[in-house]
Formats: structure tokens, sequence, C-alpha cells
């Protein structure tokens, strides 16, 4: 069975408003006031918490291993309370996803959010029905780039990784693919889309209507 797997934060959805104003509601907790901003800082917040805390710290010359650690299950909490407010899917990326369920793909979801922060923002989202298979950053004792929640998420599928493809936003999922053996789609769309050329994926997209067509010329 022909399977395409997504990858979530900055390739279905842009997450980056949402994730930005748990950050910031960690810094305001500390007394520092908010420090990231959801204009410029985007880039950083679609790669993660800790990224964020990181680069949030630094600004107040306050960084350090323990601070991210301890700021961390904050973050996430503060995220979970308000998962959904500002995110948004991409254009096209509903549309696409349900043109591949037509021509008889299956689909699936391979993120490093959590898993149970993916399943409640796929489901305040309203598209947790599309998606056959979800693996999250907690799901197995590895994580992207790692190959085997990739594949976890192919098989949850029902697929077959020799015939399957991942679509994603970073050189994690680049080096993801690269892992699994199977062909990567990177988005150009995002705030780091002027980077995707760089990692060589095995194809480019600048809009999800390019999609289907680049599927099936990489797996049928």
């Amino acid at each position: 069975m022909r399977t395409v797997i997504f990858d979530l934060d900055g390739t279905l959805a842009d997450t980056s408003g949402d994730l930005i104003a748990a950050a910031n509601a960690c810094f305001v907790a500390r007394g520092d006031g908010p420090q990231l901003d959801p204009a410029t800082d985007a880039g950083t917040a679609l790669r993660g918490g800790r990224a964020m805390l990181t680069l949030g710290l630094e600004r107040i010359d306050a960084l350090s291993v323990e601070d991210v650690d301890r700021w961390y299950p904050v973050l996430l909490e503060e995220y979970g309370k308000a998962i959904a407010t500002h995110t948004v899917l991409y254009p096209g990326a509903l549309a696409a996803v349900t043109k591949l369920l037509e021509a008889g793909y299956k689909v699936g979801i391979c993120t490093n959010k959590p898993e149970g922060l993916a399943e409640q923002l796929l489901q305040a989202l309203g598209i947790r029905s599309h998606f056959a298979s979800l693996i999250g950053a907690d799901t197995l004792t590895t994580r992207k780039p790692d190959a085997a929640p990739y594949v976890a998420a192919v098989e949850q599928a029902g697929g077959a990784v020799a015939q399957s493809c991942l679509i994603g936003d970073t050189v994690t999922d680049r080096n993801t693919a690269r892992a699994a053996g199977v062909p990567c789609v990177l988005v150009t769309f995002g705030p780091s889309g002027g980077d995707m050329a760089a990692l060589d994926p095995e194809a480019l997209i600048g809009h999800f209507d390019e999609l289907a067509g680049v599927v099936t010329r990489l797996i049928g």
C-alpha cells in the first residue's frame, strides 16, 4: 500500500503563534516579560519548545540547560491550554490530503511533537480522521531523525516503507527520510523555506497543489 507520511508543525500547519504564546507565558512567569515575537521568531518556534526557551533565555542572558529543562514542562502545559488559538492549516493542506486519500494512498503523521499534544491539535483542527497513523516524539523510545518512528507511522497506517515518502520542512525530516531509505518532499512555504533546496530532497513544493503530482512521480 502506497503511503504518504507528513510532519505536522511547519508542514501541515503553522503552529508558531500558539507555540510562541506558550513560551512567552514561561518568560512572563519568570518575571522577564515576553521574549519572542510571532512575526520574527516563527522559524525557531517550529523547531520546538526547547529551541524557543533557549532563544528567549539567551536574550535575557539567563541560558542554562537546567533552566531549559525546568521550564519545558511548563511550556507544554501552557501550550496544551491554548493549542489552536492561532494555529492554521497551510493553504491547500487539507485538500491535498483528501486528494491522496481519494487516489488510494494511506496517509499518516510522524512528528516530534509529543503524541498527546499532536492528538489534541489534530482533534481541535477537525482533521484527525484523515490520518491512519500518528507517531509522536514520545510514542517510541526514539524520535526523528531516527528511522524507527517513520517506519512505525507507515506500518500503523497499513503501508509498506518501500512504497512511501515523507513530507516535511526541516533537516530533521530530510535526515529521517534518508535513514529510512525513502524519498523526501520538503515544503518551501514555511519560515525556513529558502533553506530547503540546500538539503537536496527528492522534491520541493511551494504549495500543496503540487503535492499529488510529486507523490505520483516518487512512489507511483
